[in-house]
Parts: C-alpha cells; structure tokens; sequence
C-alpha cells in the first residue's frame, strides 16, 4: 500500500487472506483482484449471490434542520420527493454544468440525511453549500458499505434479519438487525442485479462478512463489478463521466429536476440540454478479449469516439465497452476501433446488454 492510501477498510485483512493486492481506489486499499477467478466471481453475482466491499465510496452524514436545503443546493434532484426511508440518484455539478460527481442521497428521517459519492468534488462543494447554514457534515470512514448482490440475496439476507426487506422497494432503505449487528440496509447496488446494501460499522462488519460467506455468498472484486456494471450500462466517475461532460451527455439528463429551486450550475446546465458534444454508448466489438480502453472509434476514416470502460463478458461471449461518441451515431452503426496494436470494428448497440428491461434490480 502507498503513502497516498489514507483510507483503511476493517476488511482489509479479508482481501488480502483471498489474494488481493489492496490497489488504491479513491484512497482506500480496494480489492481489484482475488485468487478466484473473475468468471467465477461473474456467474455468482448473475445465478445466486457475490458481495463486493463497496467502502471506497464516502460516506457523510448531513443533519440539521438545514439539511435538506444544503443538499437540495448541492445536487440536481428535487430532495422534497426523497421522503423517509427513500433514496436517489443523482449528479453534483460544477458551477459551469458538468459533473463533479455522481452520488445517492439517502433520507435517514429526523432531519438526518446521508450522501454516498465517489472520487469527485462532493465533499468540497457540500462544504461551500453548507455556509452557514444550521447543519453539520460528518464524513466517516467506520460506516462501512457492503454491497450483496444477485438473484439469492434477498433470501440469503432475510434468513438472519429481523425485518423484511421484501418490503423494501428499489431505492428504499431501512434500519435493520443482520446477524445481530445493527446496521441500515438499502435496496441499491451497482450490478443489474436486485441487491442490497449493508452500511454497518467497522467493529461489526467483518463478523457480517464472515457470516454471509459462511452462508454462501462468493466475495467479488472490482475487476469483476466493472464487468456486471458494464453489462448493466452503469457509469464510473472518472471514466464515463468526467467534469467535461453534462447530464444530458451521459444519459444522466433523467437526474436533473428542470423545476425545483436554484442549485449549484442549475442554469448553465439546463442551458446545455441540447449542446452536447458527446453521447455516451455501448459497443458490441469484434475482439476476443478485452479492450485496453482509450481506443479510437472512426466512421468512414473521422474519429468519432474513443473508448472508456471496456470489459470481456464470457457470459454474453461478447468483448463490450462504454464509450463517448459524436451524438447522432444510431443503434447498429458500425465503427472503427484502433489503437495499441488494435484494429477492428464495434457496433453501437442498446444499453443495458444486460437484462434491458431492468425487471431484475427493479422487480
């Protein structure tokens, strides 16, 4: 681990005991890679369960009667439809409208709100949307976040908790006791699969842990969250969105409430709906293995894209990728793909691959 690592998972031991290096993402030693093998780590998530030590992400807490205004300023959705025990997902944005960040927002009740972000500029910009306002931030890395996904999680989870959450809609969230811990689980996750959540504290997440694969859940790395992500048409910030993209860009245009009140960048980024240089995609392409990323997508010798997050499903038999195209490309197009030895072409096709009606995360 580096110097630049300033952030520790109270499951650190665990991946390491599995093979993981403990690579850096957003601070914080990651599981990036176990001994086990990616496929297998795949078909767990798509035919039962897999879990994915999601702790990287930061979580902050924001209460206080002005709790709801502060993040109403910060973020693009109307916070006043989040009522208690609901969630969104939604985008921070940069004065001049591109993403800062993209981030779920979460109503705890009592005037007590938590935010979960990834690598951007939430924290700052939260900070200067609190001014002085009656509300205090707390940001705390002991509220751990492990993310159970797959067809058998609800049953798996129901087995050892004293709630449940078949009750819980999509987006929904509730405080619960799992295995005896008191912990707050919500229906999220970041696979195309229904799944949950568990936010719990360090001193009790590892027994959480230990107890869930004891009762058959497979520990997943990021190597293989990129894959079911990917599939699933789900968004990494840093890689499909950056701050030179807006909402309407990517396909985040559904996060931005067009009539709530005034918010960071809320009229330069209504004024860029309909300027957008860029669309974001899914490529079918003709390779068998993995993409580097970062290739050049052309059309009749113009560059027209370039590649960002590429992975090989063995499930669908297919090398896949997120990419950022010229807008107007159609479903069907067929470009170029070049670069780093690599000469071949893609096809845009309709994103989510995977489950493209959503009746598995939103059933």
């Amino acid at each position: 681990m580096t110097e630049e690592l300033s952030r520790t998972s109270a499951l650190a031991s665990r991946h390491a005991d599995l093979g993981s290096g403990l690579e850096d993402w957003n601070g914080m030693g990651t599981a990036w890679t176990y001994n086990t093998d990616p496929n297998d780590e795949h078909d767990a998530v798509r035919e039962r369960a897999g879990m994915f030590d999601m702790s990287p992400l930061k979580k902050v807490f924001v209460r206080g009667p002005d709790a709801q205004a502060v993040l109403d300023h910060l973020t693009t959705r109307d916070l006043s439809k989040v009522t208690p025990g609901k969630a969104a997902y939604l985008c921070v944005i940069t004065d001049h409208g591109g993403i800062a960040d993209d981030a779920i927002v979460s109503n705890n009740g009592g005037d007590e709100w938590m935010i979960v972000h990834g690598s951007g500029d939430t924290m700052a910009l939260l900070e200067a949307s609190a001014g002085a306002r009656d509300v205090q931030l707390q940001f705390t890395d002991d509220l751990h976040d492990l993310s159970v996904q797959g067809p058998a999680a609800l049953d798996i989870l129901n087995a050892y908790t004293d709630k449940d959450l078949g009750m819980l809609a999509y987006f929904e969230h509730a405080p619960v006791t799992l295995f005896g811990h008191a912990c707050r689980i919500s229906r999220t996750g970041y696979s195309g699969e229904r799944g949950y959540e568990i936010f719990a504290d360090g001193s009790v997440i590892t027994d959480i842990w230990d107890k869930l694969v004891e009762a058959g859940v497979m520990p997943c790395s990021f190597t293989t969250l990129d894959k079911v992500r990917i599939e699933a048409g789900l968004l990494f910030y840093g890689y499909d969105m950056t701050e030179e993209n807006t909402p309407w860009e990517v396909g985040l245009g559904f996060t931005v409430s067009k009539f709530k009140g005034d918010f960071r960048g809320k009229a330069a980024v209504l004024t860029a709906q309909g300027a957008e240089t860029v669309n974001n995609v899914c490529l079918d392409i003709d390779h068998p293995d993995m993409v580097a990323g970062g290739e050049t997508l052309s059309l009749n010798g113009e560059k027209v894209g370039v590649v960002n997050s590429p992975c090989y499903s063995h499930r669908m038999g297919k090398s896949l990728a997120l990419a950022h195209v010229r807008p107007g490309l159609p479903v069907g197009a067929s470009l170029g793909v070049s670069g780093d030895g690599l000469d071949t072409t893609a096809t845009i096709v309709s994103s989510p691959v995977y489950d493209p009606g959503k009746t598995r995360t939103h059933g």
